[in-house]
């Protein structure tokens, strides 16, 4: 396990300064399932925005924590109880950030995406519901 982890955290890293300065630009949109999430940094009180795979779920969304729990995005919505979303266009704050059961987690996504989610290894899931 340690070792899948090592090489979650290269390509996280690797992603982080190359391949999500490409995504940020299609996430969002009306196609797909990509989503841009704004997050503020808990040290240093910065906007950071970043693409994430999302699906709305009732009064929330489902986010597939593609690198695990323990990401500093995810410390960041957890530290600050919330984040906004740019999901096919439109923003949505939201809050009450909380960790959902694996299958709880993959059955709030279409089945072609849950297949591959599943051949991804994704096991985290983080759902947050949004403020009226």
């Amino acid at each position: 396990m340690a070792m899948k982890q090592a090489v979650l955290d290269r390509i996280r890293v690797l992603n982080k300064y190359a391949t999500n300065r490409l995504l940020i630009h299609i996430s969002g949109k009306r196609f797909g399932h990509l989503a841009i999430l704004n997050h503020e940094g808990r040290k240093t009180g910065k906007i950071y925005r970043i693409p994430i795979i999302a699906e709305p779920v009732e009064n929330g969304f489902m986010i597939a924590l593609t690198y695990g729990r323990k990401t500093d995005w995810c410390a960041n919505v957890l530290t600050k109880g919330g984040c906004s979303l740019i999901w096919k266009n439109k923003e949505y704050r939201l809050n009450n950030p909380e960790f959902v059961d694996n299958e709880i987690g993959l059955r709030a996504f279409p089945a072609i995406l849950r297949t591959g989610l599943k051949t991804m290894g994704i096991q985290y899931f983080l759902r947050l519901s949004r403020i009226a």
